[in-house]
């Protein structure tokens, strides 16, 4: 287990390729985001995956969203996605939008009990950027043991977390608990299923059809 400050650049360097070769032999690595810091494995390294959901104590009936670096990801990653679906995309990615998409069904991966759908964010935070742009998407969860408190510094996650993870990438405190929107966007009305850091005004600025799961 090591800590690498992302604010010295000779540290950072020597995180991010800490980070890769943690990811190649199914490791774990806490990075930080735009809301609170992430638990990352290789999204396409079900083994990486399964020990990501082990170390937290997660159910495979909640499969780990998947963070990447580009719009082009979505469409590699997605079928069906709709123009309503890509406005948001355009309009919130950077942000705080996860979207839940049909999967590509060619992918080899197991992200839990998925039952072929994707959950999809471009996070707004320029080191989680870079990582992804290193190393491809990632399977990313909370950074905390389930049921417990998201952690948005890297010493909350040491805490809960310990020697499970094989690197941590300190960027200081991240902005705040409150997670990503995420909506569904599988049938054919797009539905928010949990408000977040973008509100449902917002959504409906842009796609004034978005539902809500409340009704």
């Amino acid at each position: 287990m090591d800590v690498y400050s992302c604010s010295d650049p000779a540290e950072r360097a020597a995180g991010f390729a800490e980070a890769q070769s943690a990811f190649a032999r199914s490791g774990l690595v806490v990075m930080p985001t735009d809301t609170v810091y992430g638990l990352a494995a290789d999204a396409f390294d079900p083994a990486g995956v399964r020990r990501l959901l082990r170390t937290k104590g997660r159910s495979r009936s909640l499969p780990t969203p998947v963070l990447i670096g580009s719009l082009d990801t979505l469409r590699a990653l997605a079928i069906n996605v709709s123009p309503e679906t890509r406005e948001l995309a355009e309009a919130f990615w950077p942000g705080g939008l996860t979207v839940i998409c049909r999967q590509q069904p060619s992918l080899r991966w197991d992200l839990g009990d998925s039952r072929g759908t994707v959950a999809l964010r471009i996070p707004n935070q320029a080191d989680a950027l870079d990582l992804l742009g290193e190393s491809g998407p990632l399977a990313v969860s909370s950074a905390n043991m389930t049921g417990q408190a998201p952690a948005t510094t890297i010493d909350s996650a040491l805490d809960m977390l310990g020697e499970a993870i094989d690197v941590y990438l300190d960027a200081g405190p991240t902005p705040g608990p409150e997670p990503s929107t995420i909506i569904d966007a599988t049938g054919e009305t797009l539905v928010v299923v949990r408000e977040g850091v973008v509100s449902l005004e917002q959504l409906h600025e842009v796609v004034p059809s978005v539902g809500s799961a409340e009704g």
